[in-house]
Parts: C-alpha cells; sequence; structure tokens
C-alpha cells in the first residue's frame, strides 16, 4: 500500500515525497495545482514525476465524492495531510477559501481515514495556534484559545477535529506544529525568499516597527521529523484516544533583524529598509519547546539559520541565473506565518 501525501507540490509536501521515494516507498500526491505559486507547485511537481513509485492525482479535497475516490475501499499505508490554504494575511483577505481549504478539506481527508481504517493521520498544524502569547519558548501544554487570526484560528480547530476523530473512531492522529519553514524551493512571499528577492534587486525591505522574533527551522530538519513521526502511531492510553500534538522548530528564537544581518553577508549586498505598521493578524515572537519531541522521536532540528540560509542562497541564486524571471516580489511585507505550505 501507498502513503498518501496531500499537498504534495506545496513546499513541505514535495520534500517529503522526495524523501519518503528516495526510501524506496510508494507515494500517491494529491494538489489541486492552484493559486498562490502555482508554476512554482508545477515545477516541483516535475520533479517528482520522473521517479519511480509516485502517482499524481489534481483533484479538490473539499469533493466529497473525490474524496471518496480518492480513498477508495483500502485506503493507504499512511495519511500525510499537507494541503492548506497558507498564510496569515490571506486568511485576512480570503476567508471563505481559508475556511473551504482548511476545514471542508480536512473534514474530508478525515472521514476517508476513518472510512478506510488507516493506521496513522500525520497533519500539518502551525505555531500561529498560540496567538500572541508573551511565555517563550511556547509549550504544548499551553492553551492555544486566542488565535490572532482566521488562519490560526482553522489550524486551532484541525486539532480539535482530529481529536474527536481519534476519541470516537479510534484513528490514530498527530498534529505537528511547524515554525516557520524555510529552505530552497520555498514559498516566495515567506521572509527568507522575500528578503533574499529584495536585497538582489536593491529595492527596500518593508519591516514591522518594533520588529518580529521568529523560529526558523530548515525544511530539511522538518521532513526528518514527518519522517520519524509518520512511522510512530499513537497508541490509547487508559482513557486517553491515541492522538498527540508536538511541536515541530529549531527551538531558537532569532528577530528579523539578525535575519537580515545574515542575508546581507551572505548576498554581499546591503539592504535599506522601510518601517511599516504591523498587522494585528501577526504574533509578535515565537519559539519552539523541543523537549517533548525529541523524548519521543530522539530527534531535534539541527540546522542552524545561517547553514540553512547558505543552501538557499544557492538555490536562488542558480534559480535565477536560469530563470531571470524567477524573483516574485510583492509590495506588502513579508509574511511571517507559521504555516508550511
Amino acid at each position: 500500500m501507498a502513503f498518501l501525501v496531500t499537498g504534495c507540490a506545496g513546499f513541505i509536501g514535495a520534500a517529503l515525497t522526495e524523501r519518503l521515494l528516495r526510501e524506496q516507498l510508494s507515494v500517491v500526491g494529491v494538489d489541486h495545482l492552484g493559486e498562490p505559486h502555482a508554476g512554482l507547485k508545477k515545477e516541483r511537481l516535475a520533479r517528482l514525476l520522473k521517479r519511480p513509485r509516485f502517482s499524481f492525482r489534481q483533484l479538490d479535497l473539499t469533493d466529497p465524492a473525490a474524496c471518496q475516490r480518492l480513498f477508495g475501499k483500502q485506503g493507504f499505508a499512511g495519511v500525510i495531510h499537507l494541503a492548506a490554504r497558507p498564510g496569515v494575511r490571506a486568511s485576512v483577505d480570503e476567508p471563505g477559501e481559508t475556511v473551504q481549504a482548511n476545514l471542508v478539506a480536512f473534514a474530508q481527508v478525515l472521514e476517508g481515514c476513518r472510512r478506510t481504517a488507516v493506521p496513522h493521520l500525520v497533519y500539518a498544524s502551525s505555531s500561529a495556534v498560540y496567538g500572541a502569547n508573551p511565555r517563550l519558548p511556547l509549550d504544548e501544554k499551553l492553551r492555544t484559545c486566542s488565535p490572532s487570526s482566521l488562519y490560526a484560528a482553522t489550524k486551532a480547530a484541525n486539532e480539535l477535529m482530529a481529536h474527536s476523530y481519534s476519541h470516537l473512531f479510534g484513528l490514530p492522529c498527530t498534529g505537528l506544529r511547524f515554525f516557520t519553514v524555510y529552505g530552497p524551493w520555498g514559498r516566495p512571499d515567506m521572509a527568507v525568499a522575500l528578503f533574499t528577492a529584495q536585497i538582489l534587486r536593491g529595492e527596500p525591505l518593508q519591516v514591522f516597527n518594533g520588529g518580529m522574533v521568529r523560529d526558523f527551522t530548515y525544511v530539511d530538519d522538518v521532513v526528518e521529523g514527518l519522517f520519524r513521526v509518520m512511522q510512530s502511531p499513537p497508541n490509547a492510553h487508559a482513557d486517553k484516544p491515541p492522538y498527540a500534538i508536538y511541536n515541530l522548530g529549531n527551538g531558537r528564537r532569532v528577530p528579523v533583524a539578525e535575519l537580515v544581518r545574515l542575508l546581507e553577508t551572505l548576498l554581499g549586498i546591503r539592504a535599506t529598509q522601510q518601517r511599516v505598521p504591523a498587522s494585528r493578524a501577526d504574533v509578535p515572537a515565537t519559539e519552539a519547546a523541543t523537549e517533548a519531541f525529541a523524548h519521543a522521536f530522539g530527534f531535534r532540528p539541527r540546522v542552524r539559520l545561517v547553514d540553512g540560509l547558505r543552501s538557499y542562497v544557492a538555490w536562488y541564486r542558480s534559480r535565477l541565473a536560469s530563470n531571470p524571471g524567477f524573483a516574485v516580489v510583492r509590495t506588502v511585507p513579508a509574511e511571517m506565518a507559521e504555516d508550511r505550505s
């Protein structure tokens, strides 16, 4: 039986799928290939389609009939659900799309897993669920009932939905709260990608007054964490269902000003900055508590920010050399959300 990866043409989805294929596992990938960043998704997918043991289905997970056909009667060896409408600000501008992609689609995936008795559902949550909690590092035991954005609210709802299916039907579910994932093939509207493009073009970086602090996590570390989690479904204990939630972050708080300094050094260009008001939807600081994940899976993210940025800059320069129109620069502040697509 194959593993199902939803959002397989997304940033983390494509990286995870490549890892599974290198491990000689069969993968069914699902993606709707729509905006945002449809062109980049198609490029990631083209790389995957060259690999054996991979099959692809383009479909809308909010369609009940399409999901029923996808899961069929036998289901999958495991499901890694990464498809979502990413972005804190996108959820402010396009709330309907966020609700459909993040809530309706997840409900369809849960039902497909229940109906076919999938042995383990791993799904993407976000550090955005912690809201503007000033208590750092952010611990999995903290309450998550004060989201700062609709995006964060949908991710918190995903955790509750998964818990209900785990409780009612014994479906093993593990949610992972990702912390600002970056790296080659990453989303062009996230801070690392956007700042890199703007510095190279000599454009001012739009940064928030007072600055932001983020826990930047390299994509290879996230993929390693996902790979370990998918092989270890949670067990039911006494009155507790087979359900678990973990942070997956680097465990280091980094001011955005430090990110800019590192990029300036790696690119050899001094950046200019323009201060803009902070958005009410963005949280001021994140830092992952990593002890629970390390205890459960024997792994902590290990790539230092400077090393991850060096890899990203090298990839970006190679992409720019072969495709001068690749860089996409928006005239709004960089997306600092903790999402993963």
